[in-house]
Order: structure tokens, then C-alpha cells, then sequence
């Protein structure tokens, strides 16, 4: 099996008990804009973009699990 990336490990790619291929495609779109977002912070000198990129991150992973509990909310009935 191929190492996850950065985003895919920050969004729990792996993780989806429902089996829900919409899942897996809303963590997989978040997962690529915090790739975006950490190669921005890896590659900046500045202190206030790394500061700014890492919050956008967790911006990211906050909508990503708030999607995934819309689109499963039914599953929970």
C-alpha cells in the first residue's frame, strides 16, 4: 500500500466505516488543498504564512469532518 499523504492522514482518508464512495471523494478533495497548503508552509520563510497555512489546514479539516457528518447524517437514523 502506497504511504498516505500529509492531507490524506489529516482528514483520516482510511477511516470511513460507512463505505460511502462520497466520503472518500470529500476527504480526498480536502486532503489535496491541505497538500496545497502544506507544501506552501514547507517551502515559506515567513512566520506569518506558516501561521497562516496551518490555520487554513485545520479550516480545511473542520469543513471536511462537517461534510462528511451532512453527507452521512441519514446513515446515523
Amino acid at each position: 500500500m502506497e504511504e498516505l499523504t500529509f492531507g490524506q492522514k489529516a482528514v483520516g482518508l482510511t477511516f470511513n466505516p460507512s463505505s460511502s464512495d462520497v466520503v472518500t471523494q470529500l476527504k480526498q478533495h480536502y486532503a489535496d488543498i491541505i497538500d496545497l497548503l502544506d507544501d506552501v508552509r514547507q517551502i515559506t520563510e515567513d512566520p506569518e504564512v506558516r501561521r497562516l497555512t496551518s490555520v487554513a489546514i485545520t479550516e480545511a479539516q473542520t469543513a471536511q469532518m462537517w461534510a462528511v457528518k451532512a453527507v452521512t447524517w441519514n446513515l446515523a437514523k
